[in-house]
């Protein structure tokens, strides 16, 4: 017999769902237009459309199947993705529009701001990972509006103060959403959870569907990077360059992530958890590191380093973060985005200081970026357990132990 559910939803999220649907329709109704340039349209559609379609794919269908793993939560993985992306998208809209509002009056829409909205959302979803299974959806909705404004706030302080170029705080994503995941798992750690939950395990036909996700992710990850590279370079070379990039590396952390998956492994067999994952380092390290990168044996390099540090982080750091620190990370978002993402983030240092011309201009390049990741790895980590104490509030009825990795809590499924 199926275990009985209180149903706790019912008072929670449709309230919430409709306030801020509601919400974010007045703000469009008075505050948002779409552009209306012909010329800049067009000029939009024919450069941002296809890698649009593509970021929206890697959002919708890469992070939601990669988050089916879990061998009773499917439901949950896949659908409460595309309930935050579609929610997040409005109020990444939003939030990244308030300097126009505040300069020209409205919030112009585009392609270009659509994909920046996705790649924020993407920010969130990250952040989500590390506690997917042991939140409700209000939990994740409330996680998403969060990060999200945490996240465009730490762009406009890069940009403003420090000077940073756009597409330079864009993809801080990674770093950003991972910590303030890694964050969010330590202040809602469950006691207990060093055991492994009876449920947080993958069958064949979940971790089917999971690769399935990595299979997206991998194939669109190229348009990711370089979908906003013209943004601050006019040259369509750098955009090239950025796919043949991520591509090359992509490739070798998908090779190299198997053999290490291989040679780390009690049994000397393959780890689909490294597989769905560790594989997909490379286009994260290459994604922070794009606008140094300038050589295929560089970017190679980069996969290689990016899906060795995942796959060891996977192994070995994940369960030492339980033990040692009591961050219990479903997905191992720090070993799959953190790490890769500072490494990146090391590499674009130690290549923009062997091409400056002066001792001067390098020093200075170092002090300012030391100061970028400072800044997006404490706004990150602070704002992370801002939240992760609002949502230890009993309000939000978080799922009891016993109910956590399962679907019947949320979801109306036939007796299993």
């Amino acid at each position: 017999m199926a275990p009985q559910y209180a149903q706790s939803l019912r008072f929670r999220l449709p309230p919430l769902l409709f306030f801020l649907q509601t919400g974010f329709i007045v703000v469009f109704i008075f505050y948002v237009d779409i552009e209306q340039n012909v010329q800049t349209k067009q000029h939009a559609f024919n450069n941002y459309y296809s890698e649009f379609q593509d970021v929206h794919v890697m959002v919708i269908l890469g992070f939601g199947f990669l988050a089916t793993f879990l061998v009773r939560y499917s439901f949950s993985g896949a659908g409460f993705t595309l309930l935050v992306a579609a929610m997040a998208v409005q109020w990444a809209v939003i939030l990244n529009g308030v300097e126009s509002m505040y300069h020209r009056g409205k919030i112009w829409i585009n392609m270009r701001s659509l994909v920046v909205a996705e790649m924020c959302t993407a920010s969130s979803l990250i952040a989500i990972g590390a506690v997917l299974g042991k939140t409700n959806p209000v939990h994740l909705l409330l996680i998403a509006l969060l990060e999200i404004s945490g996240f465009v706030l730490n762009g406009w302080l890069l940009q403003t103060f420090l000077k940073v170029q756009f597409l330079n705080t864009i993809m801080l994503l990674h770093i950003f959403g991972a910590f303030f995941g890694l964050m969010l798992s330590w202040v809602l750690y469950r006691q207990g959870s060093e055991q492994q939950h009876e449920k947080e395990k993958i069958d064949r036909k979940t971790g089917l569907f999971s690769v399935m996700g990595t299979l997206f992710l991998w194939m669109f990850w190229p348009s990711f990077n370089s979908v906003l590279v013209e943004v601050d370079h006019l040259d369509r070379g750098r955009s090239l360059r950025a796919v043949y990039s991520t591509y090359l590396a992509l490739a070798v952390s998908a090779v190299t992530a198997a053999g290490f998956s291989v040679l780390t492994s009690p049994q000397g067999k393959l780890n689909l958890f490294h597989i769905q994952r560790c594989t997909l380092a490379g286009g994260v390290a290459i994604g922070v590191a794009m606008s140094a990168v300038h050589l295929p044996w560089v970017a190679m390099a980069i996969g290689f380093a990016a899906a060795l540090i995942s796959t060891l982080g996977s192994r070995y750091i994940k369960p030492l973060m339980l033990f040692a620190f009591e961050c219990h990370d479903t997905c191992g978002v720090l070993s799959v985005h953190g790490l890769p993402g500072i490494l990146g983030w090391m590499v674009q240092l130690f290549l923009q200081i062997a091409d400056s011309d002066d001792l001067t201009t390098a020093v200075r390049f170092a002090v300012f970026h030391i100061c970028t990741l400072l800044i997006t790895l404490s706004l990150s980590m602070s704002l992370g357990l801002i939240t992760g104490f609002l949502l230890k509030c009993n309000f939000w009825r978080p799922p009891q132990n016993k109910k956590c990795f399962d679907d019947q809590a949320f979801w109306e499924v036939s007796n299993q």
